[in-house]
């Protein structure tokens, strides 16, 4: 019976400033001094607000970041639109001179008059290499 009693009792110190933590408040131990206790949350406190400053310039230089790569990519958009309605101006021109069949054969004979003209070029380098060389 006595272990009971001894057990509650070390339970009710052990748990007696529990409510002052709850509420948000721990109490200190009357063994530290109060300056002691002041100076170490004063220098956690600086430690926090050099970190929050820096945590506040590293989301800013983020931001700038971001920005920038939008702007980039919102110009590289418009330059591909542009890019695709001269591809596409471009194309319909295409189809508009094979659509014929005389320009289709405009296009075959000018292809044949360029072929024939590097044919014979090459073909008199040739020659003029042996002959001359």
């Amino acid at each position: 019976m006595s272990y009971r009693r001894d057990h509650r009792a070390h339970r009710a110190a052990l748990f007696d400033n529990y409510d002052s933590i709850e509420e948000g408040g721990i109490s200190a131990s009357s063994s530290y001094p109060r300056d002691l206790d002041e100076r170490d949350n004063d220098k956690a406190v600086d430690s926090l607000q050099d970190r929050v400053s820096f945590l506040k310039r590293l989301t800013g230089d983020i931001h700038e970041e971001v920005e920038n790569h939008n702007r980039m990519l919102d110009r590289m958009g418009n330059e591909m639109d542009s890019s695709r309605g001269i591809m596409s101006g471009t194309m319909d021109r295409f189809k508009m001179v094979f659509e014929k069949k005389s320009n289709r054969k405009m296009c075959k004979l000018v292809g044949y008059f360029v072929l024939s003209f590097f044919l014979i070029y090459y073909i008199f380098r040739f020659l003029m290499y042996f002959m001359y060389g």
